[in-house]
Order: structure tokens, then C-alpha cells, then sequence
């Protein structure tokens, strides 16, 4: 496949990109800063752009089968950033006629996870209370993935880790997995990939979890 990654220098990113040069698909990997991309490797282009407006990323997106977006704040400061840069991609993706869209969430943006007890539950609401305002953000940039028209999915992990690809996680569409804490970016990207031509998982938010 042809498959144009965002955020490709993030911790679910540069997962995405390594892994699906490992399953021999051909990758664009748009970054602001090519210094910051460590992976190398046959199939791979490096797209140099700052997201600033949809004209610039349109080459990026155009002819590809589809598009992941790993894009988000990296701090609570960056707040925001979320609906921002995935309303650009959105715009590039209808200009060039691209449809197909995976993007980063989070679980709590979610429904809650059916089976969760009592001390999953307020740690959710904790969590939530703390980041508000980078859920807010998310959850913008999933209703504008909504309206947008195209065959998005949003992957919705809870905590992340730094841990090697395991495959080990379990996948909820519409939800999360029940006393879901935790996950690895490797397997989120791996999970992402997945998804990439699954129709059960168009327009659906999906949960992924240990």
C-alpha cells in the first residue's frame, strides 16, 4: 500500500512508519523537522512541511491509499494543536480525493469501558479532570472527523508506554476494552496498521488496550 503518515517523528509515529517499511508498504513520513526521524529504509520519502496550510501537504496525501495521523499535543501547553493540524490534512485529503484516515485519540474521550470498576473509574475521572483541556481538544478534533465525509477511524488508547510490539492487545470497536490502563505505542501503531483496510472499523471510534 501507499500510506502517508503524520506526526512521524512522535512515539506512535515513527512506530507506524517502522513497521509498515517492515510489511514492505511504501511510505510518506511528513515531519517539520527531518533531523528528528530516526527510521530509515527502502519505501521510505521524507515530506518536509509545518501543516501550515492545506496546499502544502496535498502532494503528501495525493494518490495514497491511505493516511495516519499520529498528530497531537506533546505538552498540556499545546492544547489545541490536535483539531488544528487534522483540519489541514482533512482539507489536503478532499482536495487530492484520498479517503481513508486513521488518527491517535484517547481512551477517556470515549464511551467508558463496560466492566470497569470502581477504583477504573475514578482514576478515569481524575485523568480527565487533569488533562480537560487536551480531551477538549481531542474530542474537537473527532467531531470534525466526523463531519468531514471521509472513511476516518479513531484509535483510542489509554496510557501509553515505551514497551516492544507484543500483538498481545485486544481491540473494542465503538469502545474499550474493559480494565484497559495501558498499552504500547508500538502496538498501537501495529493496531493502526490493522485497521488500515478493515471496513468494520470505518467511522468508528475503536478502543485498544492490554
Amino acid at each position: 500500500m501507499k500510506l502517508t503518515v503524520f506526526g512521524a517523528t512522535g512515539g506512535i509515529g515513527q512506530e507506524v512508519v517502522r513497521q509498515a517499511l517492515g510489511a514492505g508498504h511504501q511510505v510518506t513520513a511528513v515531519v517539520r523537522d527531518p533531523a528528528r526521524l530516526s527510521v530509515t529504509g527502502e519505501g521510505l520519502e521524507v515530506f518536509r512541511a509545518d501543516l501550515s496550510e492545506p496546499e502544502s501537504v496535498r502532494p503528501a496525501v495525493a494518490g495514497r491509499d491511505a493516511v495516519l495521523s499520529g498528530l497531537g499535543a506533546r505538552t498540556r501547553k499545546d492544547a489545541g494543536v490536535a483539531t488544528r493540524l487534522t483540519r489541514t490534512v482533512l482539507a489536503a485529503m478532499r482536495a487530492e480525493d484520498v479517503r481513508r484516515l486513521l488518527v491517535v485519540s484517547a481512551a477517556p474521550v470515549g464511551p467508558a469501558p463496560q466492566g470497569d470498576g470502581a477504583l477504573d473509574r475514578a482514576v478515569r475521572g481524575i485523568v480527565s479532570a487533569v488533562l480537560k483541556d487536551t480531551y477538549a481538544d481531542l474530542r474537537a478534533m473527532e467531531e470534525e472527523l466526523a463531519r468531514s465525509g471521509l472513511d476516518w477511524t479513531v484509535v483510542r488508547p489509554p496510557r501509553l508506554q515505551d514497551k516492544p510490539l507484543s500483538g498481545r492487545y485486544r481491540t473494542v470497536v465503538g469502545g474499550s476494552p474493559a480494565k484497559g490502563r495501558f498499552v504500547g505505542r508500538a502496538d498501537v501503531a501495529h493496531a493502526m496498521l490493522a485497521m488500515t483496510e478493515d471496513p468494520a472499523t470505518v467511522r468508528q471510534g475503536v478502543g485498544v488496550a492490554y
